[in-house]
């Protein structure tokens, strides 16, 4: 495990490296990421990527093909934390990448026209490489802006809209944070976490989300096909309710890592979550009755005593392939 001070350098090394992304270059940027990762690097991706090993594995079959199809490409990075997980260093950061979409990507036909992908990632350092990645895209947004959203699913509830960073505008992180602050945020994080799990399956008031929410102001930003929710009664209409319906039995865990620093929090588990998919109506779909996983990613911001902002990833594609959904064009 790092030291605080060489997880710090690190953290400032890896956010300049993305900035530099569009001056250096995609085909240039190659050089960079091999001094950042580790040449045997475990890195798990979204469906149909999934698990590569080794950075020539994954320069070679995500790298190389995502910049051919976004050549233009840079990075925005929205927030940017750093800390410890049961022994282990890790960063954890979430934003967009920004293109013009020249060419096909997963069998999605180019638009030639900008796009933004929105993505989260985990990444845990061992002395001055990242041996370990978690990363879902949000390749169903893709999809949406591409013009060719899936027939089988309906328009999501929540707004579909390009999603913002942090309102404070402080979720790059670059400089120490009190220590009181990030375990105050990590407490409120749980407490709601174990909240949920009050859910007496027959009222969403159960769960008294209010003693972790702000209930008017809060926004909750779901990927594609959910989408963007405002105040905790939008949130529990546009995901909650249906979801809860539809996987009444979910069980967390598995946690990769779980960060709180400062005002903010972030956490993933690959699976997060495991359940039957029992109930109608998620995205649409009828009930299966199958055991499903879901890769799952959140960043939370706290202000004061509740919590404002919930950013979510869930790797749909590969929840509605469990479902014996292939939503992807090169499946059809």
């Amino acid at each position: 495990m790092l030291s605080p001070d060489a997880l710090q350098d690190f953290r400032r090394r890896y956010v300049a490296a993305w900035r530099s992304l569009r001056d250096t270059g995609p085909a240039n940027f190659s050089s960079v990421l091999r001094e950042l990762l580790h040449p045997t690097v475990a890195w798990h991706g979204p469906q149909p990527l999934n698990h590569l090993n080794g950075v020539d594995a994954f320069i070679g079959s995500f790298w190389t093909p995502f910049t051919r199809a976004f050549r233009d490409v840079e990075r925005r990075d929205d927030i940017v934390l750093a800390g410890e997980f049961k022994a282990g260093s890790w960063l954890a950061s979430t934003g967009h990448y920004v293109a013009t979409f020249s060419e096909a990507w997963l069998g999605i036909a180019p638009t030639h026209e900008a796009v933004t992908l929105r993505y989260g990632e985990f990444c845990r350092v061992e002395a001055d490489k990242i041996v370990e990645v978690y990363v879902i895209i949000d390749v169903l947004d893709l999809m949406r802006q591409a013009g060719c959203w899936p027939r089988i699913l309906p328009p999501p509830l929540g707004s579909p809209d390009r999603i913002p960073g942090p309102a404070s505008a402080d979720g790059v992180i670059l400089a120490p944070q009190s220590a009181d602050a990030g375990l105050r945020s990590l407490k409120l994080v749980e407490a709601m976490i174990a909240g949920l799990m009050e859910y007496d399956q027959r009222s969403l008031d159960s769960m008294r989300m209010e003693r972790f929410w702000d209930v008017n102001s809060m926004m909750w930003y779901g990927p594609a096909g959910i989408g963007t929710a405002r105040g905790l009664s939008g949130f529990q209409r546009c995901h909650q309710a249906p979801f809860l319906k539809a996987f009444p039995d979910r069980v967390g865990g598995n946690h990769k890592s779980r960060l709180g620093e400062g005002n903010y929090v972030a956490s993933t588990g690959w699976p997060s979550m495991r359940a039957t998919h029992s109930g109608d109506g998620w995205l649409g779909r009828p009930a299966t009755n199958k055991p499903i996983t879901q890769r799952i990613m959140d960043f939370w911001r706290r202000e004061n005593d509740l919590l404002l902002e919930n950013w979510v990833f869930i790797d749909t594609v590969d929840l509605l392939m469990q479902m014996g959904v292939n939503v992807l064009p090169a499946a059809h």
